[in-house]
């Protein structure tokens, strides 16, 4: 059990090196960010607060996958699909990081 437990994170990194994916060590720069759309119904509710998305940046800084992490289910699609169309700078290699989307209800 103990050998299983300390080879678990080398399984991991040599998992990501197959699938050509690196956990971003730094964050990369944001180059342009594209609002969310407020989902009407959460602005009904006065639903605000921060969606969590795990994006999969690409070398030339495009998207290529977003997922929700945490946050408010009424605000997880808007927030990935803003995600999506994020630049970041560009990299040697297609990265994953975590991106905060804020949702402030209008007062």
């Amino acid at each position: 059990m103990e050998h299983t437990r300390r080879s678990l994170p080398l399984l991991l990194f040599l998992l990501m090196l197959s699938t050509g994916i690196a956990l971003a060590a730094g964050r990369r720069a944001v180059v342009s960010k594209v609002a969310p759309v407020y989902p009407e119904l959460a602005k009904r509710m006065h639903v605000s607060g921060v969606v969590v998305v795990l994006a999969t940046v690409l070398p030339d800084g495009s998207v290529s996958d977003a997922k929700v992490e945490s946050g408010h289910a009424l605000l997880g699609t808007a927030a990935q699909d803003a995600v999506k169309r994020w630049r970041f700078e560009p990299a040697t290699e297609t990265t994953s990081m975590t991106v905060d989307v804020n949702f402030a209800a209008a007062q």
